[in-house]
């Protein structure tokens, strides 16, 4: 098949065995058969209970489960029951928080138009776009969108806002001349693409592709390809999960088998000690505490502007090396701004962004009065009165375009009072416009704006610097326009002649008649937020690599690149990802920072190259091209004010206010997230590898379990809904946005987080043994118990305090004022343990007796030299 961007409308109409008349009504029901109805393909979506099935996907969880049914056929009903709550309850958490994207294919299909124009039988006729067939003529007028992929065979100053697909800001004017055969989707000016919506003129096109043929559909085909990316944190915890339920069984099955070779001990006796071993040394509160720091973030990020759609992504963000951005709309305000002014006789600033017209034109950094100077004074008349837009409070009403100009001439300050005479429209067939204006000095003019080229062509003088005319320079204008041009900006250019037709009556053959005076030229950009600059140093301070993948041209994203800040790389045209392989592209993502006039499938490339690389990647963007590399990426985020329905539902993460910057307090609140997680894994270890140390210690050596298991549990959930949920709400640390990111394979801990677990673990675990063996000689078995257990929670909860600061001491104020949470959380912890000591329902359920205030003094007594043992190794430790 010829291909249609680049066939002649005769060509395309051969191939397509179709004319500018259409198809007849019998021949559309035929190719609907053969072909199918216009719409994308359903996805398979995951269920409820599947998605409910995979929160049981952990090996700790296995071994949990394992537990409880040991414990129930041995008739431990209560020990069961303790243990399935704990299951189900991690279970539910997961269940309830995690969010998911499959309404992304949903959204993209909402944009397909309903119904459509199309020529049947000769005649127009609206039908359902869902019976449009390759061959149909479809005819197009403003506000209608693109019911399928067209070759366009009418354009009568047709215009196509294509954003969604390609990342232009402007819209794309289309003609019905063929382009080149290896012309990106922004280039193909021929073509009229399925989702896309006409914003001016008429035209039709003979439909080539529909359904999932569709530029728009072979976008969701890659992102239903596309499978979910686990975060690192997941990965890093089912790392950590598989080896501690290994390690946990290990141990369990050779205490069994020494217990009972040396000591002959009863096999019920020693499957329950197993069961108490491995409830012992899983850590079953860390899923559930995993879960509530990762919505602890959620919600603060929220509260950023952030809203995250699966809590991992969260922590994810924390540990990006690389940020792929879009340009338009993300980095840019998708308002078109103009910022530079020149004329024969000065070059002008302009500030102030977008619509706003709070901005002033500036002359050498001072504010330029028109009135002192001429040649402002005309251009600013050009560009008020040759323009059909108007600017109020900041909103657009018209075309972009037209809009930057007439925010430019309201920033002047200048009063241009005329009456419009006559004008001819723009039109992009001569890409011009012109008005007919009488001035207040009875004077009338014609205002011309447009294509520098065009205008050029019409000129024979220019305005000189002292006010007069001269004759045109022209090579001057054209180094002008060039290096506008290369610093990423769209020129337009201004023109006026004066006439005395007494009717104001004006045509296009006027006007190309000639004899204007070329006034200036202005140079018009999308220019970048605000806050974008600041956030990309950010960023960049904290080792993450800013790297931009638009659509738009390469001069433009390199102006906008430099501009911003990325680090001066490689400017990539898609042109080259398109003409590498899998393994050069690893090569030129090294290098490259900007990757200009890309494709939905190039941006896909880009992010799996990246992350062949090693690196973790997010993916910022707004547009249905955006839509798969988002969900490729480690962390997909989309823009919430301008990003489609589409973008938002495939992403990971959406910013409610469109701002880049709130990227930079997501990986700080990431990195937070991420600190606080080891900070309560290496909190609670301690815990399990005391009570396992207990049991292992007293089966081999034929001891009575100092601690069973059900108090275990207790013990377990008492410290991680308590004193690990504190850890949750620590503050960022001063120097979390100047480290380098985490290298992706990094262990969950660090050596020295795994040296402080082993012995602190010791000393509890050796505490508990020691409190119980003495005690169980003086009192009762259920006291000598209860004693040592809560020697064991105290002892925790003194830990809590050194572990807050994971190299800094925590005798200082700072342990009162930053985390109030956690002294509630205490609190809590020891009303806890007062119930479950003295109330005769807890005593009932878990073999406890009220302890004394000697009790009390030797469990404070163990939670000191705890603090001072951690805080000794700290201060060796700092250098």
């Amino acid at each position: 098949m010829v291909t249609p961007h680049a066939a002649t409308e005769s060509e395309i109409c051969a191939e397509l065995e179709t004319s500018p008349e259409g198809l007849s009504t019998s021949e559309a029901k035929r190719r609907r058969k053969e072909h199918g109805p216009n719409q994308l393909p359903q996805p398979q979506q995951e269920t409820w209970w599947q998605r409910l099935g995979r929160q049981f996907a952990d090996p700790m969880i296995y071994v949990l489960i394992a537990a409880g049914v040991l414990t129930l056929l041995m008739g431990q009903v209560m020990d069961t029951i303790v243990i399935a709550a704990v299951v189900i309850i991690n279970a539910l958490v997961g269940f309830i928080q995690e969010g998911r994207a499959a309404n992304a294919l949903d959204s993209i299909r909402d944009m397909l138009a309903p119904e459509t124009t199309a020529r049947r039988d000769g005649h127009p006729e609206t039908i359902a776009a869902t019976d449009l067939v390759p061959g149909d003529v479809v005819q197009l007028s403003a506000g209608d969108k693109v019911p399928a992929d067209l070759r366009l065979i009418e354009a009568s100053n047709l215009s196509i806002e294509e954003s969604a697909l390609t990342g232009e800001s402007v819209a794309a004017e289309k003609d019905t001349a063929e382009t080149a055969e290896d012309a990106a989707i922004g280039d193909r000016s021929s073509m009229a693409f399925s989702g896309t919506t006409v914003t001016g003129g008429t035209g039709a096109g003979v439909v080539c592709a529909t359904g999932a043929d569709t530029e728009i559909g072979q976008v969701t085909g890659m992102l239903s390809e596309v499978e979910d990316v686990s975060t690192p944190l997941t990965r890093a915890m089912g790392k950590f999960s598989s080896l501690l339920a290994i390690v946990a069984v290990a141990l369990a099955v050779g205490m069994v088998l020494i217990a009972r070779l040396a000591y002959g001990t009863d096999w019920g006796e020693l499957f329950l000690a197993a069961v108490g071993f491995a409830v012992a040394t899983i850590p079953e509160g860390l899923p559930a505490v995993m879960a509530i720091t990762l919505a602890i973030g959620v919600q603060k990020m929220a509260r950023r502007n952030a809203i995250t759609r699966r809590m991992n992504s969260v922590e994810a963000l924390g540990a990006v090396t690389t940020i792929c951005t879009d340009k338009t709309g993300t980095l840019t305000r998708n308002e078109m701004t103009v910022r530079r002014v020149i004329t024969a006789a000065h070059s002008y600033e302009v500030t102030g962004g977008g619509y706003d017209t709070d901005g002033e034109v500036l002359l050498d950094d001072h504010p330029a009065d028109p009135d002192a100077h001429r040649d402002l004074a005309l251009i600013t008349q050009v560009a008020d009165l040759a323009n059909d837009a108007d600017v109020r409070d900041g909103e657009l009403v018209g075309e972009p375009t037209d809009g930057a100009i007439k925010a430019f001439a309201l920033k002047t300050g200048a009063s241009v009072p005329a009456e419009r005479l006559s004008e001819v429209p723009f039109d992009s067939r001569y890409k011009y416009q012109a008005s007919v204006d009488k001035l207040a000095d009875d004077t009338t003019r014609i205002h011309l704006k447009g294509a520098p080229d065009r205008l050029l062509a019409r000129c024979s003088h220019q305005l000189s610097p002292d006010g007069g005319t001269e004759e045109l320079d022209r090579d001057l204008w054209e180094e002008v326009i060039e290096k506008l041009g290369a610093d990423g900006m769209r020129v337009l250019a201004a023109a006026i002649r004066t006439t005395d037709s007494g009717s104001g009556e004006i045509s296009t053959d006027e006007i190309d008649a000639g004899g204007f005076t070329f006034v200036g030229v202005w140079g018009i950009i999308d220019p970048p937020r605000d806050e974008v600059i600041d956030a990309v140093a950010q960023v960049r301070r904290a080792g993450i690599v800013v790297r931009m993948i638009t659509g738009d041209h390469a001069t433009t994203a390199t102006a906008i690149a430099r501009e911003v800040g990325i680090d001066e790389g490689r400017t990539v045209t898609g042109a080259e990802i398109e003409e590498a392989d899998d393994e050069k592209l690893r090569d030129i993502v090294r290098e490259a920072t900007v990757f200009a006039r890309t494709s939905p499938e190039h941006k896909l490339r880009l992010v799996r190259a990246l992350r062949a690389n090693g690196e973790v990647v997010s993916m910022t963007g707004d547009g249905v091209n955006d839509a798969p590399s988002l969900k490729q990426a480690d962390v997909g985020v989309a823009m919430g004010i301008k990003g489609t329905q589409a973008t938002k539902d495939a992403a990971d993460i959406v910013l409610a206010d469109d701002n880049f910057a709130t990227i930079g307090a997501a990986v700080k609140m990431g990195r937070t997230i991420f600190d606080n997680l080891q900070k309560a894994i290496a909190f609670m270890l301690p815990t399990n590898g005391a009570q396992g140390l207990v049991i292992l210690v007293a089966m081999l050596f034929g001891l009575t379990l100092p601690i069973t298991p059900v108090q275990i549990l207790w013990v377990n959930l008492i410290t991680a809904v308590t004193l690990s949920l504190a850890l949750s709400f620590e503050p960022s640390g001063p120097d979390i946005m100047q480290r380098s990111p985490r290298a992706p394979d990094t262990g969950l801990l660090p050596g020295a987080a795994i040296v402080r677990i082993v012995y602190v673990s010791v000393l509890l675990g050796g505490a508990t043994i020691a409190i119980f063996s003495w005690l169980n000689a003086e009192v009762d078995m259920d006291t000598a118990r209860s004693v040592a257990i809560n020697a064991l929670v105290v002892g925790q909860a003194f830990y809590l305090f050194a572990a807050r600061f994971t190299t800094a001491t925590c005798l200082r104020k700072e342990l009162f004022t930053t985390n109030p949470i956690s002294w509630l959380c205490v609190g809590i912890m020891l009303a806890l343990q007062l119930l479950f000591l003295y109330t005769p329902f807890m005593q009932a359920a878990f073999s406890t007796s009220p302890i004394g205030l000697n009790g009390w003094l030797i469990s404070l007594a163990l939670g000191v030299v705890v603090l001072a043992v951690v805080e000794v190794d700290k201060a060796l430790r700092r250098p």
